[in-house]
């Protein structure tokens, strides 16, 4: 049975905002520490920035999922994407993966840069944890492409 585009937009954006939400406060706090860590960071600075990263994470990322949806829907012919949406594992990592691949574009790069700066500077009222915060976020999106690349290797050899 053909889905509407409205079925469609739902069904993308709930697999890949799962997957973005799919890590637990604990797994988040501990990769946040890490992160610290390793830039040398010191204080209270980190309880700071993961004071910004709630907020931060669900708009900006239904902000880039619905772009990715829109673009998506722009490029690629209904009956595909339809396909896509089957439900099956190999095909919510292929949306996955795609929507990766356009974080990853030259264009989504700049507007990631531009919208972690803004709200990393909105949320905090200070520019240096602004940065701090899109510097972490940025890593953990790099963690997030990397596992899911990992993750359709897998699929790929079953």
């Amino acid at each position: 049975m053909p889905m509407d585009a409205k079925q469609i937009r739902d069904h993308i954006y709930r697999i890949i905002l799962d997957k973005v939400e799919e890590q637990d406060e604990g797994k988040r706090q501990e990769a946040l520490n890490e992160f610290m860590a390793v830039t040398g960071t010191a204080g209270n600075a980190s309880e700071k920035v993961a004071s910004l990263i709630p907020p931060i994470m669900h708009d900006l990322y239904d902000k880039w999922i619905t772009m990715f949806i829109d673009r998506l829907l722009e490029t690629v012919p209904t009956q595909n994407i339809e396909l896509l949406c089957d439900g099956s594992e190999n095909n919510k990592g292929a949306l996955v993966l795609a929507y990766i691949m356009f974080l990853e574009s030259e264009r989504m790069e700049k507007q990631i840069d531009k919208d972690l700066r803004e709200h990393g500077l909105a949320a905090s009222g200070q520019d240096d944890l602004g940065d701090l915060a899109a510097n972490y976020i940025r890593a953990q999106m790099t963690k997030i492409a990397a596992q899911a690349k990992d993750d359709d290797e897998l699929c790929g050899t079953c």
